[in-house]
């Protein structure tokens, strides 16, 4: 299939029209920073579908439950310190942060508090797997959006879009290994995975792939008129 080719062989965020030209941009156009919060709104949601179907938790959730197992630390403050540390490699990689580094943990945390209570879980397990896919796919254009409005990624994708500049690898390629890489080690260590993990881990790369697809198609192109 041409598109499948296709997003398996984007390597970079496209910049349109209202793409910020700085991440640490604090003085954004307003509909720059719609787009941000719109395209968090989104990843926030997707996020919510794969936690309210009950079929497994994300990647990164299970890599902090093995850190939680071998420390005293809870989920929470076990998934903080990933995040951290994730940040810190953050500076070889040269990437740069932003308000949308900020509002990623702001966004997601308040839409999935809010949206997860108000969601189905349903019983039978092909409704759930459904669930997931539905999830995976609002997270890849969520994502699309809020990376090409271009202010501050969050630290997986900023980790993400680092790797990729540094090895010019497609970014279905190097969000699939951050993906499984995580869910590997969580797993290693303690953490539990589900069917709904698996789908996410080999999922989201070309999901993301695709949203960035279709926001670039979507929007002006920077530079065309």
């Amino acid at each position: 299939m041409k598109l499948f080719r296709l997003l398996f062989s984007i390597k970079k965020v496209p910049q349109v029209s209202w793409s910020s030209k700085d991440p640490f941009n604090l003085r954004p156009s307003l509909t720059t920073f719609v787009f941000l919060v719109f395209g968090l709104f989104l990843f926030g949601l997707g996020e919510s579908f794969l936690i309210a179907s009950g079929a497994g938790t994300a990647p990164w959730t299970v890599l902090a439950q093995g850190v939680s197992q071998h420390t005293n630390f809870s989920i929470g403050f076990s998934t903080f310190l990933i995040s951290v540390m994730v940040l810190l490699v953050w500076i070889p990689l040269k990437q740069k942060p932003g308000m949308g580094t900020i509002l990623n943990a702001i966004i997601l945390a308040i839409v999935i508090d809010v949206s997860v209570p108000h969601l189905p879980n349903p019983d039978n397990y092909t409704f759930k797997i459904i669930q997931v896919v539905i999830g995976v796919v609002i997270v890849g254009i969520g994502s699309g959006f809020y990376l090409v409005a271009n202010l501050g990624a969050g630290p997986r994708d900023g980790l993400m879009i680092g790797l990729q500049k540094k090895t010019n690898l497609p970014i279905v390629s190097i969000r699939t290994i951050l993906e499984t890489s995580a869910v590997a080690v969580g797993w290693l260590m303690g953490g539990v995975a589900g069917l709904g993990t698996a789908i996410f881990a080999f999922g989201i790369g070309p999901a993301v792939a695709l949203g960035l697809y279709l926001v670039g198609k979507i929007a002006k192109p920077l530079g065309k008129e």
